[in-house]
């Protein structure tokens, strides 16, 4: 199956540094508001994804949700989580503190990759 979610070294051990601070974490990527379409990093349970939003992978284990309007938007893209120095937009984020922000770049699938794409859970 191929997978909607990569996450980059750099973001790999932000990830890691988070956990040990934190405990678990989850991922939520919002479809526009207060912090536009930043990927955000909370403490698992600090956050509740809404009725069919998207569960499209996991970080180093960690579930990372998306918008249900934004997922329809992106549902035929690859999402590679990375990390970049400066602050995002907001501030909510766990990695905003550390002058880091999640960053999420994009590909479309292939034709041949989305014969055999991992389906996603919704939120019910």
């Amino acid at each position: 199956m191929i997978q909607r979610l990569d996450v980059t070294e750099n973001a790999k051990q932000l990830i890691k540094e988070l956990t040990l601070k934190h405990g678990d974490l989850m991922f939520y990527q919002a479809g526009g508001c207060c912090e536009g379409t930043q990927p955000q990093c909370f403490e698992k349970g600090a956050f509740f994804p809404r009725m069919n939003d998207a569960l499209i992978g996991y970080a180093e284990g960690f579930e990372f949700w998306v918008d249900r309007d934004l997922f329809e938007y992106w549902k035929y893209s690859h999402f590679t989580l990375d990390v970049l120095d400066g602050f995002g937009p907001g501030g909510f984020s766990l990695e905003s503190p550390l002058g880091k922000t999640f960053k999420v770049h994009y590909r479309l699938f292939t034709e041949e990759e989305l014969q055999d794409l991992a389906p996603v859970q919704r939120n019910a």
